[in-house]
């Protein structure tokens, strides 16, 4: 792969309209950014479970939030990568297009949740296995194969590709219309169904199959040729950088949220925290906290350092793998491959936030009443589109958003439509929703 074509800034279904000349303004990438923040599937994210419960009394962070964050610490990643790209391809006429990666990225880190379902990952679980495990195996004789592995292996990253660039009742051509190279940046996984192995992840749908072809093609990414028919690619190079991004927030915040929520202690926080530093930056950074006596701000302060040393790791790593990352060799994650004591004391964090974060019982709590919810949901939805003449379903499908085609007559479309409408749900729309149809909540009168 090459740079020449990887960044490019012709927009998803709008094609026709594409104008190379560069506005003195914002560049196409910029406008994706900015598209993103201003946009409804966004602005929901406020109130979409991270890891713990939305809050009361202490703030710990959102989806919303968590993008955020993200888009911030790849921005600095890829400007890191950028300069180093530009002394090292100087001599290219094509050089100055490096300048746009960290509007790529951070556009790209914007986008990467967009669609998760309500109540964090296990939302995503709940809904592979409603169909796999649940009341709707019996839809598996009416798909075809691709289909029913997309419905199983439900994954927010390929969920987030179909809400860019699908186009729903009412809507454009081309869903966002986001650049090409945007796109592709939020691909984890640039695999159809059919790869999504025993962890179940994959890049995009049945339905996006095509779309997904068309970017990458068009951008030079390596296809590896498959005997069965199926869909393989090498990941677009800036995916790494949005993907450590995310793997550096979600690490280090988590673990900044379990201190505020006295589910770690200060003194376990910091011991595992100075382990990113050499004797003498630890020196350094006690003296600063000793500076002050408030533990959320000495805590604030080691964790905005252990961010900035693993984006200097991560872009390293990048740096020195770029060629293997161009001839899609590079096997594993940049924060997989930074190494000792930063990549040590990275695993140290993964390891206290398995043990102690992600089986605490309000996190437990989340995850069991988030798959009650979206089981019921997910039931009561694809009944009514499977049997729409009924007088229940009747009403319950006219209180669907028009955009999903719940009247569609090919019937994964009609299934996928209710999986789009549930996956969109905010944390609190799907509980009020869940009361109303159980009866257990009433308009006022």
């Amino acid at each position: 792969m090459n740079w020449q074509n990887l960044i490019n800034d012709k927009r998803f279904g709008l094609e026709h309209y594409h104008d190379p000349k560069k506005s003195v303004v914002r560049t196409d990438f910029r406008r994706d950014y900015d598209r993103l923040v201003f946009s409804s599937p966004f602005r929901r994210l406020q109130n979409k479970t991270q890891v713990f419960p939305l809050p009361g009394s202490i703030f710990v962070h959102n989806r919303l939030t968590h993008s955020m964050e993200v888009a911030c610490v790849g921005r600095s990643l890829a400007e890191g990568v950028a300069r180093v790209l530009m002394e090292k391809y100087a001599a290219e006429p094509w050089r100055d297009n490096l300048r746009d990666i960290g509007d790529i990225v951070a556009a790209a880190c914007l986008a990467h949740d967009l669609g998760n379902p309500p109540f964090g990952h296990s939302g995503e679980k709940a809904i592979s296995t409603f169909f796999s495990e649940g009341n709707g195996a019996h839809l598996h004789e009416k798909l075809t194969e691709a289909q029913w592995l997309d419905l199983t292996n439900f994954e927010g990253n390929a969920n987030a590709f179909r809400l860019l660039t699908h186009r729903f009742n009412g809507r454009r051509e081309g869903g966002f219309a986001m650049t090409y190279s945007m796109l592709a940046s939020i691909v984890k996984y640039p695999y159809d169904s059919s790869h999504a192995g025993t962890k179940g992840k994959f890049g995009f749908f049945s339905s996006e199959r095509d779309s997904f072809i068309r970017v990458a093609d068009e951008l030079g990414m390596l296809r590896i040729p498959q005997t069965d028919g199926s869909v393989r690619y090498c990941r677009h190079p800036l995916v790494y950088i949005v993907e450590a991004a995310d793997d550096i927030c979600y690490e280090i915040m988590d673990i900044e949220d379990a201190h505020k929520l006295k589910i770690l202690g200060t003194d376990e926080v910091i011991a595992t925290l100075m382990r990113f530093f050499s004797p003498e930056r630890q020196e350094h950074i006690r003296e600063i906290m000793d500076s002050v006596d408030d533990p959320n701000e000495k805590i604030g302060y080691l964790r905005s350092c252990a961010i900035g040393t693993l984006v200097d790791a991560c872009a390293a790593v990048f740096i020195d793998n770029e060629e293997a990352i161009l001839s899609g060799k590079f096997d594993g994650t940049l924060i997989g491959r930074v190494e000792a004591p930063v990549g040590d004391a990275y695993r140290r964090c993964s390891d206290l936030s398995w043990a102690k974060i992600y089986c605490a019982s309000d996190v437990v709590d989340i995850e069991l009443a988030g798959n009650r919810i979206i089981t019921f949901l997910l039931e009561k939805l694809t009944t009514a589109v499977t049997n729409p003449d009924l007088i229940y379903s009747q009403l319950l499908l006219s209180q669907v958003p028009k955009q999903y085609d719940v009247y569609s007559p090919d019937i994964f479309t009609r299934v996928q439509a209710v999986v789009d409408h549930v996956s969109a749900m905010t944390d609190v729309y799907a509980l009020n929703l869940f009361r109303k149809l159980n009866g257990h909540t009433l308009p006022a009168v």
